[in-house]
């Protein structure tokens, strides 16, 4: 069954069930772990009709209350979608387990040895809008990195999210993992709940809109992991070859607009716009791309809405580009870096030496050269899956797969060692030798 309409003190028993769970995953096998995710995907596999046909629910009922388009791409789960999301629970389990990898080895004395070895956070907390296929991807990461997770999906995503959980705890019940290691949430009541539950959930992780995690971050004293905004960038710099450039543009633009890794700002050096902004108009204006731009711009297209500072700060998740012509390479550097929100960034363009500049002076998750921002995805990555993406300072950042969903710890071994051995006047010398 799923967790909903509880108070506090059902809510911190469904929690501590999830806790007691999560301890006994964090000692299992590799191959345990991996038994429970392929039981995972084979029951999403029994269970396929009946998740669509909620999802179809989910989306006719959000249609009548008027959902903004972007937010209902994301909530539509079609048999293609859902059938990449279970080939995506197939590959997490390839992964390498990430539980129980010693980093440090060190011989701290004779019979003194200390190690670190990484292990699982303990419960997840992951709170996220529309995209119910989010609750696949994080219980299979969940699983495989050892941890419990709470679950709490959109109001408009509900059917679709009890479905699939129904489903994930089927197969999970035939396993060693206990069914209980997965909870999934339902009101909004529950979400303040769970924010409060620093006890018992050691990181919480929103996936939604910009105020949506804003508000998480102020109501919480859980560590939150997550991104606000997805405000990305293209460049084409006056070395970039004008076809390329044309290609990256299109898809990072159009191939999915409602994704936070699609750009919302497109930057074009002065010495090649006169070239390259007509034959990418054409192009956007068949897709039905709205474009906003400075009075750069409009000089030489016309039909450009004039672009605002608010624009420079949108993410629009939409068939809408802004567009700046800059002065320099530095001039798009610096309006990135103030403008960004430290998700991805491209340049395009066949200068090398501009590239390195860019790469290294961009303040974002993720930089890269001609290639489309489009790319910036755990699963792309080869992480299987992504419970989210990071745009903090400190790692985890980017996509963030079973290498943010674990910490580490030491443990030392000594045979009746004590400190003070190694202080005063005869104090032994610690050897310090690394093992591995």
């Amino acid at each position: 069954m799923t967790a909903s309409n509880h108070d506090s003190s059902g809510l911190i028993a469904i929690a501590l069930r999830t806790r007691l769970a999560a301890m006994k995953l964090a000692v299992l096998s590799s191959a345990a772990k991996n038994e429970a995710i392929e039981a995972i995907a084979s029951a999403l596999e029994l269970g396929q009709d009946e998740i669509i046909k909620a999802n179809i629910a989910d989306c006719e009922a959000a249609a009548s209350e008027g959902i903004a388009k972007p937010l209902y791409k994301r909530l539509q789960l079609d048999e293609h979608k859902l059938r990449n999301n279970i080939a995506g629970v197939r590959d997490v389990g390839k992964l390498s387990d990430p539980v129980g990898n010693v980093q440090i080895h060190r011989k701290l004395d004779t019979g003194l040895v200390l190690k670190r070895v990484s292990c699982p956070l303990g419960v997840l907390g992951v709170i996220f809008e529309a995209r119910p296929e989010a609750a696949i991807q994080i219980a299979s990461l969940a699983i495989k990195s050892g941890n419990g997770v709470i679950l709490k999906g959109g109001k408009e995503a509900i059917r679709s999210c009890e479905a699939i959980v129904k489903a994930i705890k089927q197969g999970l019940s035939q396993t060693t993992v206990h069914p209980d290691a997965v909870q999934l949430l339902t009101t909004r009541e529950e979400t303040l709940e769970l924010l409060k539950l620093d006890k018992y959930v050691d990181l919480i992780i929103p996936r939604g809109s910009n105020s949506f995690v804003r508000f998480v971050q102020q109501n919480t004293s859980i560590p939150v992991l997550g991104h606000a905004d997805g405000i990305c960038h293209l460049y084409i710099d006056r070395a970039a070859d004008i076809d390329k450039a044309l290609d990256i543009a299109l898809d990072a633009k159009t191939h999915y607009p409602a994704a936070c890794n699609a750009i919302e700002t497109l930057l074009v050096h002065q010495e090649i716009a006169s070239s390259f902004l007509p034959l990418l108009a054409e192009a956007l204006q068949k897709l039905n791309v709205e474009l906003r731009g400075d009075e750069a711009t409009q000089s030489i297209l016309s039909n450009v809405i004039t672009a605002t500072e608010t624009d420079w700060e949108t993410e629009y998740s939409d068939l809408i580009l802004s567009i700046k012509i800059v002065d320099s390479l530095q001039e798009a550097i610096n309006h990135i870096n103030q403008y960004g929100s430290k998700h991805t960034d491209a340049i395009a363009t066949e200068d090398i030496e501009a590239a390195e500049t860019f790469l290294s002076l961009v303040n974002a998750a993720g930089v890269y050269h001609n290639c489309s921002t489009r790319f910036a995805d755990g699963f792309r990555y080869g992480f299987g899956a992504e419970v989210g993406i990071s745009t903090q300072q400190i790692p985890p950042r980017g996509p963030v797969g079973l290498e943010g969903l674990v910490t580490y710890k030491y443990r030392m071994t000594g045979n009746g060692h004590v400190a003070s051995s190694y202080t005063g006047e005869n104090a032994k010398p610690f050897l310090h030798k690394n093992l591995l």
